[in-house]
């Protein structure tokens, strides 16, 4: 049977589901519970909509009061906390406030001072959380899950799938891609990987099975002011953008953890290859001269080739 591809667009990011060894029909509706899926985690997490669950903590912010939230949110909250721990607290969903200083469609570099009032406001440490409820201490502090929303969406989209029976395909949410199982002949599929520099083309593809690949890069929103590139992965610390790798890519089992691997590993700059070391995910890296770092034993090959689910740029 022939593989069907279904696209669409979802978190800002061009999105598709690929289901292969199933007729047509089958096909399409399974792709549409699963878009479904993807829809309400946006819905529900989305920092844009008023209405969201990220909003309504976000709103909360300085109030005496902590919001209790659902199960699924508190087991995303818990593991923000264990990304920001396993990170030193370089990975920090409080620090999508630095935002506000930085336009990248602008052009124009923030001032010191327009940063330093909002590095006040980052800090995971401040906190309150025990597990059923959140406390935002200060007026005007957030919380954004922006580095893991497509990947978590991508689990979960793949794992309804796996239940409706697909065994062949792949979730693809912007680049974070999750795969269901191998080609219907038992091939694997070959995964191409975003080149951070030549939009379009691929730097390395891999072949995947089964598992997730997620990369995280200076290229999905960035600026180039005076010659320097300044991308939207923020030093929580600092204020400023990472600037030590062009991109970082993680195989492993889940999407979720692939992105956090990915992103943590951006933002550690030069210690992240003895981070991804400790890791046991298969990784590789585009550093800040171009040139390619893999993990041991990675079957990486350059360019692009034949069959491919090619990892796209978020938009």
């Amino acid at each position: 049977m022939m593989t069907h591809l279904f696209e669409f667009s979802v978190m800002a990011s061009r999105c598709s589901i690929r289901l292969a060894g199933i007729d047509e029909t089958t096909a399409q509706r399974w792709a549409d519970q699963a878009i479904s899926e993807v829809r309400r985690i946006e819905v529900k997490y989305s920092r844009y909509r008023a209405d969201s669950m990220v909003s309504r903590l976000n709103a909360a912010a300085g109030q005496a009061a902590r919001v209790e939230v659902d199960e699924e949110t508190a087991g995303l909250i818990g593991f923000a906390g264990e990304l920001h721990r396993a990170s030193s607290g370089m990975f920090d969903i409080t620090s999508g406030v630095l935002r506000r200083a930085w336009d990248f469609r602008s052009g124009r570099l923030p001032s010191q001072a327009q940063i330093e009032s909002l590095l006040p406001l980052v800090g995971w440490e401040q906190v309150e959380w025990d597990g059923l409820a959140l406390r935002l201490p200060q007026a005007g502090m957030e919380l954004d899950f922006g580095g893991f929303g497509k990947e978590y969406a991508a689990d979960r989209a793949a794992s309804l799938l796996q239940g409706l029976g697909a065994t062949s395909g792949s979730v693809n949410l912007g680049g974070d891609l999750r795969v269901l199982g191998p080609q219907p002949d038992g091939q694997p599929w070959r995964i191409g990987i975003a080149h951070p520099r030549h939009p379009g083309q691929v730097v390395a593809s891999l072949p995947l099975m089964e598992g997730a690949l997620a990369t995280s890069g200076d290229y999905e929103r960035f600026m180039v002011v005076d010659g320097l590139r300044y991308c939207h992965l923020l030093n929580p610390r600092s204020g400023w953008p990472v600037a030590h790798w062009q991109s970082v890519s993680v195989s492993a089992p889940a999407c979720l953890a692939a992105g956090a691997i990915s992103s943590i590993a951006m933002l550690l700059g030069s210690g992240a290859a003895d981070f991804l070391r400790g890791q046991g995910a298969s990784w590789m890296a585009v550093d800040a001269d171009g040139r390619l770092q893999c993990s041991d034993g990675l079957d990486a090959s350059a360019g692009a080739t034949g069959t491919e689910d090619r990892t796209i740029e978020a938009a």
